[in-house]
């Protein structure tokens, strides 16, 4: 019996590939991971500004409105809840305003602020979840909702 050249190295090619391509693959999915991530942060930092926008505008007894468009219904980021937009209506001085229906002459500014949401990380072998800053964006508090007298509309 006559042994073939590369007999001892059958198989080499196909465990080399299985190691080079582990690592490939873990490398390919984490830049595709980092690039999700800076798209999170990016649309997070996007409602805030959205809702901020809004709440300046509409009236303050539709917050829930405002966030629900602020994080577009839930279609861009999934697991971005309405319980993770607070909506805060401050003083001139910017100190907070606990009734902001009662307070209503004294709103100067509006915060839109997103807190608790955290970002799942799905690289195979390690998925963590991963807690993004806190947004916030301020403006300063325009019509809130209520129009001009004698054009009979609505702001929102």
């Amino acid at each position: 019996m006559k042994l073939q050249p590369h007999s001892k190295q059958q198989g080499v090619t196909t465990v080399e590939f299985a190691l080079g391509g582990t690592v490939y693959f873990m490398v390919l999915f984490a830049v595709i991971e980092v690039g999700r991530f800076m798209f999170t942060l990016n649309v997070l930092d996007e409602v805030t500004r959205r809702g901020a926008r809004l709440a300046a505008v509409c009236p303050v007894t539709e917050n829930n409105e405002v966030i629900n468009t602020a994080i577009m219904n839930g279609s861009v980021i999934s697991n971005l809840l309405p319980e993770h937009v607070e909506i805060r209506y401050l003083s001139p001085d910017f100190t907070p305003i606990a009734d902001p229906v009662a307070s209503f002459s004294d709103i100067g500014y509006v915060r839109v602020r997103i807190q608790g949401y955290t970002h799942r990380l799905l690289i195979p072998f390690l998925v963590r979840d991963i807690n993004p800053p806190t947004f916030s964006t301020t403006v300063l508090a325009e019509s809130l909702g209520v129009s001009p007298p004698g054009t009979g509309t609505t702001a929102c």
